[in-house]
């Protein structure tokens, strides 16, 4: 039989893989670019797999099947929740109104994640209900995600639930902050719901990155991340990236999840990229 043939886009080995992060890069990244011709790029660069592509339009979630084989790239997370917007109208987690839309979302996201071996699956929690306590909304958000667990389990698939700031971004967004979140991961209680854990939301909102990653790190299964302020690359705006991706990396199994640029690069020269690899490599000292 004869061997396959390697291809020149694949990984690099595992000596090199094993000293760097996981690498990810959401789509929002390098809209403007020629699809195939940003996936080349991404791949030669060393990514590992792209976040957050529209998978409910045919026509592009048919060319990623294609471009993720032809350039030996992952899929790394899908959104469930429909656009336009983080509000998730018909499908949040705290309206009981809307569960069944929500469930409806998940199944349609699970089956196109299955399509592109993709297993993390991010949910959005949606708005605020206004005259509504909190702990109302918070209930009503933690019995949806339990109802979402026999699906996940069938289908091997993770959520990861983001928080988002209301401060600069979401001004109105249920799930504010990093405890927000964690609150709800701990009352479902299930290693199939984790925490999307973005940067970018937690310095404009909280602050103190490393230490909240360290201690919350077996609640966590997707690092998101950009520069503050302007979301832009990193050695846009203030945080110090080299020591949080250290720190990530120090962590070693506890966290062996991708980290993923989700930004505005300031040009579409993908020379963040190539700075971000830089950033989240760690030979031996």
């Amino acid at each position: 039989m004869q061997t396959p043939q390697k291809s020149k886009y694949s990984r690099e080995d595992r000596a090199l893989r094993e000293q760097r992060l996981r690498l990810s890069v959401a789509a929002r990244n390098f809209e403007g670019v020629p699809l195939f011709e940003a996936l080349e790029r991404i791949a030669q660069i060393g990514f590992d797999t792209i976040d957050n592509f529209d998978w409910r339009n045919p026509d592009l979630f048919r060319l990623y099947q294609e471009g993720l084989k032809r350039y030996d790239l992952g899929a790394g997370v899908l959104v469930v929740n429909k656009k336009p917007d983080v509000n998730a109208l018909g499908c949040s987690l705290v309206d009981p109104g809307e569960r069944d839309g929500f469930l409806q979302e998940l199944e349609l996201c699970a089956a196109a994640a299955g399509k592109v071996d993709c297993s993390r699956l991010e949910v959005l929690s949606g708005n605020q209900r206004p005259g509504v306590p909190r702990s109302e909304q918070m209930d009503c958000a933690v019995e949806t995600m339990k109802a979402a667990l026999p699906l996940l389990e069938a289908e091997g698939m993770t959520a990861v639930v983001e928080f988002l700031n209301t401060a600069v971004d979401h001004p109105g967004y249920f799930l504010e902050h990093s405890d927000d979140a964690l609150e709800l991961i701990r009352r479902v209680g299930s290693p199939r719901v984790l925490v999307l854990f973005d940067l970018y939301h937690v310095q404009i909102s909280q602050g103190n990155l490393i230490e909240r990653l360290r201690n919350n790190i077996e609640q966590i299964g997707q690092i998101h991340f950009a520069d503050v302020p302007g979301r832009h690359e990193p050695g846009t705006g203030e945080i110090h990236f080299r020591n949080v991706f250290r720190a990530i990396y120090d962590l070693g199994d506890r966290y062996r999840g991708y980290v993923t640029a989700e930004y505005h690069p300031t040009d579409l020269s993908f020379r963040d990229l190539e700075k971000v690899k830089q950033l989240a490599s760690f030979g031996p000292e």
